[in-house]
């Protein structure tokens, strides 16, 4: 067998859908045309992916960088007009673009991010160089901007703009921010459109300390611009105490010192000028505070002498009267003296210890006089609880012969109400009996009067009957008979077996009935000569 005729079986994608297969490409005979065209739409699509493709990731911004183009000028970084070449001003944010790599270049670099509770000043490297002595940049120069960055996102060339961060200033609850402006007009020249040159506060264009204050909370204030100063408005106490208690000359020429506690605190409206002209917390202590207290208390102490501090009403007085006093001596500079207390006044102790024994034995007495009274007050209250008790046994007294009164008046009552109604019933029962006594009365009458016409009507017919008879003895015998027939009639009777007949029976002669035999004659007691005999 010859294999070089022998050729392998075509492949799958070389058949044809009809079967057979499908003609193989020479590449030997293929046109140069097809072949660049083949090269064209294969090449060209990646060469623009891989190549032209600018695709910043999230958080990032492209700078572009034009390598053809004019020439920059001598000192500058950025192209800032249309054709130039160098570094262009704006950027390309996340997404996808293209740009011709024979033309262009491209950096990535991350985007600006300024957290919560920071902020971002802006420094622009571009531009004409600013003034001498100017802190912020002017139109079209190099510095620092007045506009800051919030907390945020930003996309800005990192080559024309550089963002320092600072923290963002915080004022506390119960304080204020003292503003002082660090750009504007200024106050000591003169030449501005305001001299504030014998001023504390100046306006809001000069530089210096501002009448307004920042209230509390978070504020975004360019550092280059602004400076804060954080003022407590809450109430500060102090102890005169120590080195700062208050000493005086009393005036019998004794020593006396006061120890107690101040509570004061700063206006809000005039925290700032009392900040300007004297300082600090402490600095309002010691310069206005202190000094007017122990003026005060040098001239009102020296009126008095050592013994009256030692008595309560003269401290009372005393600390009422400094009270007022720092009260009105500190409003005008904008501190409120809310309270003065006075704990201790210190008298030198040769005479404190007479005193304190003198007011030992005062105390006494009115100890004593106390107990006596308090004597005298139990006394009154137990002859006023005896009456009370006295008054309670009267009062009951009384209210049980009230009581007793009352009650024996509703049993009369109830025994007048019950006796009346018994009358008013024995009265109705009265008339009843009359009504039924002459009821009975005529009852009786009627009957009476019936028995009598009987009488009569019987009387009548007796009468009748006896003269039927011929004579009362007649009827009498008759009237007999009828009562005494059905008794004999019963006892002669010789029916059945018993009887008293029975035994008559036999002495009366046997009858027959006509034209019978003897046997069948009736018995004689049945004969009616033995009837009438019965009758």
């Amino acid at each position: 067998m010859n294999t070089e005729d022998v050729s392998p079986p075509p492949l799958p994608s070389q058949r044809r859908p009809g079967g057979g297969a499908r003609p193989t490409v020479s590449w030997a005979r293929m046109p140069w045309g097809g072949l660049l065209i083949l090269v064209a739409v294969v090449a060209l699509p990646a060469w623009f992916w891989f190549f032209w493709r600018i695709e910043p990731k999230p958080g990032q911004v492209a700078v572009l960088i034009r390598k053809t183009g004019k020439v920059l000028p001598s000192g500058e970084i950025l192209a800032l007009e249309p054709g130039q070449r160098g570094i262009q001003l704006d950027v390309l944010a996340e997404g996808r673009h293209f740009r011709n790599p024979w033309t262009w270049s491209w950096e990535y670099h991350p985007v600006v991010t300024i957290p919560a509770g920071r902020l971002g000043v802006q420094v622009r490297l571009y531009g004409q160089e600013p003034e001498p002595g100017r802190i912020l940049a002017g139109p079209g120069e190099k510095g620092i901007l007045p506009a800051i960055l919030s907390p945020g996102t930003y996309r800005l060339n990192p080559y024309a703009i550089d963002v320092q961060p600072f923290d963002a200033v915080s004022i506390r609850p119960g304080h204020v921010g003292v503003l002082v402006s660090l750009v504007g007009d200024d106050p000591l020249d003169g030449t501005g459109p305001r001299n504030h040159r014998n001023t504390f506060l100046v306006e809001e264009d000069s530089k210096g300390v501002l009448a307004r204050v920042l209230d509390p909370g978070t504020h975004y204030l360019n550092p280059f611009m602004w400076s804060v100063t954080e003022v407590s408005l809450q109430s500060q106490r102090f102890e005169l105490s120590g080195e700062d208690a208050i000493t005086f000359l009393t005036s019998d020429g004794f020593i006396v010192e006061v120890e107690g506690t101040l509570e004061f605190a700063i206006r809000r409206e005039q925290a700032a000028l009392l900040t300007h002209r004297i300082g600090d917390m402490e600095d309002v202590i010691k310069k206005i505070i202190l000094p007017r207290a122990r003026g005060f208390s040098r001239i009102e102490g020296s009126k008095q002498p050592a013994t009256s501090f030692i008595m309560g009403e003269t401290r009372q007085r005393f600390q009422d009267t400094l009270e007022t006093h720092l009260r009105e001596k500190c409003e005008e500079w904008g501190v409120a003296v809310k309270s003065v207390l006075i704990r201790n006044i210190k008298v030198p102790d040769e005479i404190a210890r007479v005193i304190r024994e003198r007011e030992i034995a005062v105390q006494e007495a009115r100890k004593f006089e106390q107990q006596i009274e308090q004597a005298r007050s139990k006394a009154e209250l137990t002859r006023q609880e005896m009456l009370a008790l006295q008054n309670k046994a009267r009062v009951e007294a009384d209210t049980a012969r009230i009581k007793a009164v009352i009650e024996a008046r509703q049993a009369q009552s109830v025994s007048i109400t019950n006796a009346t109604r018994s009358l008013d019933v024995a009265r109705i029962e009265l008339d009843a009996a009359g009504f039924r006594a002459k009821a009975v009365l005529a009852e009786a009458t009627g009957r009476a009067e019936v028995v009598r016409m009987e009488n009569d009507a019987r009387a009548t017919v007796m009468r009748s009957q006896v003269e039927a008879f011929g004579g009362g003895m007649n009827y009498a015998r008759y009237v007999f008979l009828q009562q005494v027939a059905p008794g004999i009639e019963n006892i002669l009777t010789t029916d059945g077996q018993e009887g008293f007949g029975r035994l008559l029976q036999t002495l009366l002669p046997a009858t027959a009935p006509p034209g019978g035999p003897p046997e069948a004659a009736a018995p004689r007691g049945d004969t009616p000569a033995s009837g009438e005999a019965r009758r």
